[in-house]
């Protein structure tokens, strides 16, 4: 399936707009990672335990994306844009959230 953040895709034509899909993760952020992500913003530096739970968040949420625009009847979902935020009280919980408009290609 083809997910891009572009509008059109080149060589392609839509020949169906199935709607608006959605991609949704939220995860929590252990103690060992907070602990080690204070220890980096103290002596300066990446998070990579931040980064690495980043970016597990964000393929999942693409992954939800595509397997909901699958069960839409979609083949590619085109115009896609990722939002990152934070929840709860500690600040603890990472949801991001990926969307696009399902579409059928040739």
């Amino acid at each position: 399936m083809i997910i891009t953040t572009t509008n059109a895709i080149e060589g392609r034509r839509v020949l169906e707009y199935k709607g608006i899909a959605f991609g949704e993760v939220i995860s929590g952020v252990n103690f060992i990672k907070d602990f080690a992500a204070g220890l980096t913003n103290f002596f300066g530096g990446r998070s990579g335990s931040y980064e690495g739970e980043l970016i597990e968040a964000r393929e999942n949420a693409l992954r939800e994306l595509e397997n909901r625009a699958i069960s839409m009847g979609a083949n590619a979902v085109i115009g896609v844009s990722m939002d990152y935020e934070v929840l709860g009280q500690g600040g603890n919980m990472l949801m991001v959230t990926a969307s696009g408009t399902a579409v059928v290609i040739d």
